[in-house]
C-alpha cells in the first residue's frame, strides 16, 4: 500500500509542476519579445537551461545518483525555482534583458538536469517494488499525468494574455514546482545509496551497451531538435498575423488533447508493441503534422487538429524509451540511461532553442516548421533501415554458422 501511494504522490507532484510550465510556455516567449524587441531572445531561457545538462554527462553524474527519494528530489527542484524567480522578478521591478533570461536559463537548467533523470528514475524504482510490468506502465501513467496540464494550461494562458495578464503567468511554473517539492517530499526511495566517491555508470557505457536504445534516443534527439519550430514558430507566426498567443496556444492545446488520447492507451499496451517501430512511426507522423501546420496555419483549427494527430502518437514513441530502460537496467545504470535520454533529447533542445529565434527571424516560421519536420522523418526513416540491415546480417550470420 505505501508503494502505491508514493507513486500516487509522483504522479500528482508530475501533474502540478507541468501545469505551471505549459502556462509560462505562453506566456515566456512574448514576454521577451515584448520587453527586448528581438525574435532570437524567444527561446533565450530554454536554450540556456539546455546548457547545463547537455555537459551533465562530465558533472551531474554522482549527484544524480544521491537523489533516490522525494527527499532529496526536493533539493534540486527549488534550486530550479531560485532560477525561474529571475524572470518575473525582473520583468516586475525593472524589465528583462537578454542577461536575465540567460542566467534564469543556467540556475534553472543545472537543477533540472539532476532532477529530471532522477524523478523518472525513482518512479520505475517505486514500479519495481509492486511487480514485474509495473516500472513501464508507472512512467506511461507520469507521462499522461503531465500531458494532462496540456490541455488545461493553453487555453487558460491564452485567457489571461488576452485579459494582459502576461507577466502574473510567469510565477505560474514557479509555484507549480514549489507545490510539487513539498509533495513528493515524504516519498519513499533506495534504502541505501551508493558511496558518493564511487565512480556513477558513464553515460557512454549504457549508449555503446544498448543498440535498440541508441537509435531511439537518436530519433528523441531529433525532435528535442525540431521542437522549437512547433513552440517558438507558432507563437511567432501568431504575432506577425496579429494573432499573439492564439496559434501556440491552439497548437499546444490540440498537441495535448491528442497526446492525452494516446497516452490513455499507452499503459495497456506497453508490452504488445516492438519499440523500434513504435518510436520511428511516431517520430514520422509528427513530423509530417509540422509540415501540414506550415502550410495551413492560416486557419487556427486546422493548426489544433494537426497538433493533436501528431500528439496522439507521441506518447508510444515516449514509452517505447522508457519500457526499454525500465526493463533492461536497474539502479546506477537505470540512472545513467534516463540522463543518456535526456542528454539526447532536452540537450538537442537547448541547441534548438538556443538558435531557434535567429532561425525564425532569418528563414521564417513557416520554412522553419517545413524542414523541421522533414529531418524527424529522416531520422525515423534511417532508424528503420539501419535496424533492418542489422538484422538482415545477423541473419545471414547465423546461416552460415549452421
Amino acid at each position: 500500500m505505501g508503494e502505491r501511494r508514493d507513486l500516487g504522490i509522483l504522479l500528482l507532484a508530475t501533474a502540478v509542476s507541468w501545469m505551471g510550465q505549459r502556462l509560462t510556455a505562453v506566456a515566456l516567449p512574448l514576454v521577451a519579445l515584448e520587453q527586448t524587441g528581438s525574435a532570437w531572445t524567444t527561446g533565450l531561457v530554454a536554450g540556456a537551461a539546455g546548457l547545463p545538462l547537455v555537459t551533465s554527462g562530465w558533472w551531474a553524474g554522482r549527484l544524480r545518483r544521491l537523489v533516490t527519494d522525494g527527499r532529496s528530489l526536493s533539493v534540486p527542484m527549488l534550486v530550479q525555482v531560485a532560477g525561474l524567480l529571475i524572470v518575473p522578478v525582473a520583468a516586475s521591478t525593472g524589465g528583462v534583458t537578454a542577461v536575465h533570461l540567460a542566467i534564469a536559463g543556467l540556475i534553472s537548467g543545472s537543477a533540472a538536469a539532476v532532477a529530471g533523470p532522477a524523478r523518472h528514475a525513482l518512479t520505475a524504482d517505486i514500479g519495481d517494488r509492486l511487480g514485474a510490468g509495473t516500472p513501464a506502465r508507472a512512467l506511461a501513467w507520469q507521462d499522461l499525468a503531465h500531458r494532462v496540464s496540456m490541455v488545461i494550461a493553453p487555453p487558460i494562458a491564452a485567457a489571461a494574455v488576452a485579459a494582459g495578464g502576461t507577466i502574473p503567468l510567469l510565477w505560474s511554473e514557479c509555484c507549480g514546482i514549489v507545490l510539487a517539492a513539498l509533495l513528493q517530499f515524504p516519498v519513499r526511495g533506495e534504502r541505501a545509496r551508493p558511496p558518493f566517491r564511487e565512480p556513477p555508470v558513464r553515460l557512454r557505457q549504457v549508449w555503446h551497451g544498448h543498440a535498440e536504445l541508441r537509435r531511439i534516443i537518436v530519433m528523441s534527439g531529433v525532435g528535442g531538435l525540431a521542437w522549437f519550430a512547433f513552440t517558438l514558430g507558432l507563437a511567432v507566426l501568431g504575432a506577425q498575423v496579429g494573432r499573439p498567443g492564439v496559434l501556440i496556444a491552439a497548437g499546444l492545446t490540440g498537441y495535448g488533447i491528442g497526446s492525452v488520447s494516446g497516452a490513455i492507451l499507452v499503459p495497456s499496451m506497453t508490452g504488445r508493441l516492438s519499440a523500434l517501430p513504435t518510436a520511428a512511426v511516431a517520430w514520422i507522423v509528427l513530423g509530417t503534422s509540422f509540415v501540414a501546420i506550415a502550410a495551413g496555419a492560416n486557419s487556427v483549427p486546422f493548426v489544433g487538429a494537426c497538433a493533436a494527430v501528431g500528439g496522439a502518437v507521441m506518447p508510444f514513441g515516449i514509452a517505447a524509451v522508457n519500457t526499454l530502460i525500465s526493463r533492461r537496467t536497474t539502479g546506477g545504470e537505470r540512472r545513467a540511461a534516463f540522463a543518456a535520454e535526456s542528454v539526447a533529447h532536452d540537450g538537442a533542445s537547448t541547441v534548438g532553442m538556443l538558435f531557434g529565434g535567429a532561425i525564425i527571424g532569418v528563414a521564417g516560421a513557416r520554412p522553419t516548421l517545413v524542414v523541421a519536420g522533414l529531418l524527424q522523418i529522416a531520422a525515423a526513416a534511417f532508424a528503420l533501415t539501419r535496424a533492418d540491415g542489422r538484422r538482415a546480417a545477423e541473419r545471414a550470420h547465423a546461416g552460415l554458422e549452421d
